[in-house]
């Protein structure tokens, strides 16, 4: 078998594929394919391996050399292999964006790519753009993209790129998720992430969740399915409040995920205080039902009208219906009742310890104040929220405190309960059906942790434009759908998701070069457990990746700016 050339009119070259062999004595030539279509690199490939078809083993031995990798001798200098790219995690959070739809709504231009590529690098190792970039740098992110070379700055334009197309991303990964069917229940929550420095477009002074004091926020809304799945993420200014952050939730249902106005079918889920009067209004408005938990001071003045009464959080669900249709749930959890009340004990003991110290304080020092002991003693009970039963007094030199009893019975009757509101019909859900779909909220709980802190760290945020922060809150959705899908797949292995994406990094191609130029990138076959953590996520690896030579480097470079120690 040979490769068959030949010019005619001095510049239409073809190419073929043939074969020759002996009939009746003669020599005959069968073309067996047609090579025109072919670059010049790849029909000198072709040649080479068909010069050494016996020894394919031999050549590639020989062109790895016997000294450090090198290459030598004839065949050396026609083709070597050296070590490549990272491609193991790389492929296999690109395969999987894919198997869920998200390279599909991203769409195929150029800044789509850099959008994927954004994702892609949150999975794999979360940093800012500019540690994206270098990433790309180590991993076959150009190869497997098809990416140009990029930098940086072209990542933070693909912020901007990402903002404006939001929606329309949004829209189209919730049509692949529900391409039929849509959701009759959206669990929807909100949490804060605290910023370091006071630049950011949308940093604000608010109530913060992380308890960071001094520090600016930003307010994140989160919108899943019942499954927990994210659908839309939604950046506010730091100093908004929960309910304010309702109404535009309300309108991406019924406009853009297909619950119609006044078609009804759609249970909207939110946390304690979330959904009040006005938001109640608003979601009636469209003809939808909500499940929400009312505060400890609403439960109070139920408790006061004889809506409710304290029996019946013995009962381990209790449900009690009002005349205008509105249904209360009723629940003790005992381990949270427990909880509370060693808080409250380990407070009352704080305080006590605080008060032994100012009383051997005042008898040792016989010009200190009683009255600037018992101003801070009092402070710090006011802050442990103990002063509404614990009082404290002077007498002569000395600090009492006093318990009323009767106050902290009063306080202590609604340690673990919890009462939920709805409009749902009982012959649409009954008591469990609602308690238990408010405790999916937990769910959101977890996004929001995973996206926090633990897996995809959302902080630092390294930007500061009010764009690039709700894109950048984007692309950690993006990756957090991922990160979910592998760890529901990886469930039964022995294995975390930060591990099995360090395992998978490890995977390098082996890259052919000939006659000085890389041709190819042959993937090495992987190690048992790098091949079980494919197997699992129902992903292949391709045996030849295409080699196109881009190298993606930072405009920054790191010693320019590592200071002088």
């Amino acid at each position: 078998m040979y490769v068959d050339s030949t010019t005619s009119q001095g510049k239409y070259v073809r190419h073929l594929l043939r074969e020759s062999f002996r009939e009746d004595g003669k020599v005959k030539h069968r073309t067996i394919a047609n090579l025109s279509q072919c670059s010049q690199e790849e029909i000198e490939a072709i040649r080479l391996a068909l010069r050494h078809k016996g020894n394919l083993a031999g050549l590639i031995e020989n062109a790895g050399g016997n000294s450090g990798g090198g290459c030598g001798g004839e065949d050396a200098q026609a083709a070597c292999c050296k070590q490549g790219l990272s491609v193991g995690a790389v492929w296999l959070v690109y395969d999987l964006a894919g198997q869920l739809g998200m390279t599909k709504a991203l769409g195929t231009s150029r800044q789509a790519k850099l959008a994927l590529w954004q994702v892609m690098a949150r999975v794999i190792d979360q940093g800012s753009r500019l540690s994206a970039v270098r990433l790309a740098g180590s991993h076959a992110a150009c190869d497997i993209l098809g990416l140009d070379a990029f930098d940086e700055d072209d990542l933070y334009q693909n912020l901007d790129w990402l903002d404006e197309h939001q929606a329309r991303i949004e829209t189209r990964l919730f049509k692949s998720l529900h391409p039929h069917d849509k959701p009759e229940l959206y669990l929807y929550d909100v949490t804060s992430s605290y910023l370091e420095g006071c630049r950011n477009e949308l940093g604000a002074f608010g109530y913060n969740r992380d308890g960071k004091k001094g520090k600016q926020q930003i307010v994140i809304g989160l919108l899943c399915n019942e499954m927990g799945t994210p659908l839309s993420i939604e950046v506010f200014a730091g100093n908004t409040q929960d309910p304010a952050t309702v109404a535009s939730q309300i309108r991406k249902v019924a406009e853009r995920f297909g619950g119609a106005s006044g078609g009804g079918g759609v249970t909207f889920v939110g946390d304690r205080g979330m959904l009040k009067s006005r938001q109640i209004e608003d979601l009636a408005s469209f003809g939808f039902h909500y499940i929400t938990a009312i505060t400890k001071p609403q439960i109070e003045a139920l408790l006061k009208k004889q809506v409710i009464h304290m029996g019946l959080f013995d009962q381990e669900l209790a449900e009690v219906e009002t005349d205008e249709n509105i249904r209360y749930v009723l629940r003790r959890n005992p381990v949270r009742a427990q909880e509370v009340q060693a808080a409250r004990q380990s407070k009352i003991r704080a305080l006590e310890r605080a008060l032994q110290k100012q009383n051997q304080y005042l008898a040792e020092h016989g010009r200190a104040q009683v009255q600037v002991a018992l101003r801070q003693l009092s402070t710090q009970s006011q802050k442990l929220k103990l002063s509404s039963w614990i009082t404290l007094s002077a007498s002569e030199r000395k600090i009492v405190l006093k318990r009323d009893e009767s106050a902290l019975v009063e306080i202590a009757k609604l340690d673990g309960c919890y009462v939920l509101k709805t409009d749902l019909p009982k012959e649409v859900a009954g008591k469990e059906t609602v308690h238990g779909r408010y405790k999916d909220l937990a769910l959101v709980e977890w996004a929001f942790r995973t996206s926090k802190t633990v897996d995809l760290e959302m902080r630092p945020i390294h930007v500061r434009l009010a764009g690039h922060t709700r894109a950048h809150a984007l692309v950690v959705l993006l990756a957090y759908r991922i990160v979910k899908e592998l760890a529901e797949r990886w469930s039964q292995l022995d294995i975390t998701v930060e591990e099995g994406i360090k395992q998978l990094a490890q995977l390098c191609a082996t890259e052919i070069v000939i006659h000085g130029k890389a041709r190819c990138n042959k993937i090495p076959e992987p190690r048992p457990q790098v091949s079980q953590l494919l197997s699992a996520t129902k992903v292949r690896l391709p045996e030849v990746l295409a080699c196109s030579g881009i190298r993606v480097a930072t405009r920054k470079k790191l010693p320019e700016n590592r200071k002088v120690r």
